[in-house]
């Protein structure tokens, strides 16, 4: 039972997924932070100067309430640049490279000759022998 839970941990897929999780979430922080300090105050200007960024208050009886229910569509904007950054970046740092060391370890390898089946073998086998029976 160890062994076949050693197997699973030890295979190639599973250690490989787990770093490209700890390196993604690692990586989402940074894109997240840079996408905040720096996108979210340019998608903010957008709005008009009354506003509090890109969006509407559904309800605008006092601030309090305003800033309650307004609906923000720079942080929408924001999740999607965040979410699209650390999806190039896990694709062409780990997707990329795997599938080229993917490629030259298969181009490494000699194919195995396909396998002849059983009835061929037979129709060679009388084949041969009838050739030595004619010599």
């Amino acid at each position: 039972m160890l062994q076949g839970f050693k197997d699973f941990v030890l295979r190639g897929n599973v250690v490989e997924l787990a770093v490209a999780v700890v390196v993604g979430s690692a990586f989402q922080k940074v894109v997240d932070t840079f996408v905040s300090a720096i996108v979210t105050p340019v998608i903010n200007a957008a709005g008009s100067p009354e506003s509090s960024g890109l969006g509407f208050s559904l309800r605008s009886d006092s601030a309090a309430i305003a800033e309650n229910t307004f609906i923000n569509f720079s942080t929408i904007i924001n999740a999607l640049i965040v979410f699209v950054l650390t999806a190039a970046v896990v694709y062409f740092m780990f997707i990329v490279p795997m599938n080229k060391l993917s490629e030259r370890r298969a181009r490494g390898q000699e194919p195995e000759p396909e396998a002849v089946p059983e009835d061929i073998l037979l129709l060679q086998a009388i084949r041969d022998e009838l050739r030595a029976n004619r010599a």
